[in-house]
């Protein structure tokens, strides 16, 4: 399956660390993904997400003074339709279980998945599935 031509995936990242920010634009962006907006607190992670309304949100667990689980909460009451790909290095079996449970597509591991983000940013895509 693949992206229609007519627009590039919108992907928003929160992440609380410039280095993974920019390794992760870098990695995604291209002709089929472009990385339209990032955050490393809950609040402005929300309100930039609301505001782009991406297709999808790489997500990490830890974000500056907060954690990713209330951005995922607050952006799925208001728009399901988002899909998240949650990328931490806190990838314990209790993480992964909560984020999926509470709606999560992926969770990946920072340390040991990064060269699968961009596939599991494809295919939690919403727009790729009609």
């Amino acid at each position: 399956m693949s992206q229609p031509a007519s627009r590039p995936l919108k992907v928003f990242h929160a992440d609380d660390s410039p280095l993974i920010r920019e390794r992760v634009a870098s990695l995604l962006d291209s002709s089929l993904m472009a990385v339209v907006g990032h955050a490393q607190t809950p609040q402005y992670a929300i309100e930039g997400i609301l505001a782009m309304h991406p297709d999808v949100v790489v997500l990490d667990v830890q974000l500056e003074g907060g954690s990713g689980l209330q951005v995922l909460r607050a952006v799925r009451r208001i728009a399901p339709d988002i899909a998240f790909v949650v990328f931490s290095n806190h990838s314990d079996p209790a993480y992964r279980k909560r984020y999926i449970d509470e709606g999560a597509q992926a969770f990946l591991d920072k340390s040991t998945e990064f060269d699968q983000l961009a596939r599991a940013v494809t295919q939690a895509s919403p727009a790729l599935t009609h």
